[in-house]
């Protein structure tokens, strides 16, 4: 089954900032095993001007919802972030066409979703912010030296993270910081799996970078 043919429900989304259909949007992708209400509340602490839009994951887990199928803890399964990629994207394009900027944050495995978006697709994005979370590595998507030129990437990680595999953060840093082109601004605490308020005073401070806010 080819990933446009793939049964997903509709997208739910749940917005709040701007209603104006042309400021920046930007977009929250929740961790796995919730949903879009969780991470809708990052919007009441980011700078005013853009459109916030919470977006619910495709595929039900438990009591919420995850982006992919894995084949452990920060590891896709290709195929299934292949279809997930898709329904995003036909959903993208609706609520925003060419010429709208569009900033991805993801949390967890949101963050992983979020970077395979922007690895498959950098030019089609304003910015991404990869929250205590991994680029989805071995996953079907280019992790290729400089194939983020000139991208604006926000990283944030904790040193008490053990929800992540330690191998995976280390190798999305050093992607990011070293290795993808991209303008990476760092965030870094002794926190666990969990942002921090003061990360969310670098993100606050990121995302009024990135769209002028």
């Amino acid at each position: 089954m080819s990933p446009d043919a793939t049964p997903f429900a509709e997208p739910v989304a749940a917005t709040a900032g701007s209603s104006d259909p042309a400021a920046p949007l930007v977009v929250l992708l929740h961790g796995r095993g919730a949903d879009e209400s969780s991470i809708l509340t990052l919007a009441d602490h980011l700078p005013q001007g853009p459109q916030y839009a919470a977006v619910r994951a495709p595929i039900a887990e438990g009591g919420g919802y995850a982006w992919f199928a894995n084949r452990g803890i920060g590891r896709p399964v290709a195929a299934s972030l292949e279809a997930t990629m898709a329904w995003f994207r036909r959903w993208l394009d609706d609520v925003a066409p060419a010429g709208r900027p569009v900033v991805l944050i993801g949390f967890s495995g949101g963050a992983a979703f979020a970077g395979g978006l922007l690895l498959d697709e950098p030019e089609r994005y304003a910015g991404a912010a990869i929250l205590h979370g991994t680029l989805p590595f071995d996953a079907g998507v280019p992790v290729t030296p400089g194939g983020l030129a000139g991208i604006s990437v926000l990283v944030a990680q904790g040193d008490a993270d053990h929800v992540i595999p330690r191998e995976l953060l280390e190798r999305t840093w050093t992607h990011l910081v070293e290795d993808s082109g991209a303008r990476t601004t760092t965030y870094r605490d002794g926190g666990g799996h969990g942002i921090s308020l003061e990360a969310v005073q670098a993100l606050s401070a990121w995302v009024g970078g990135v769209v002028g806010g």
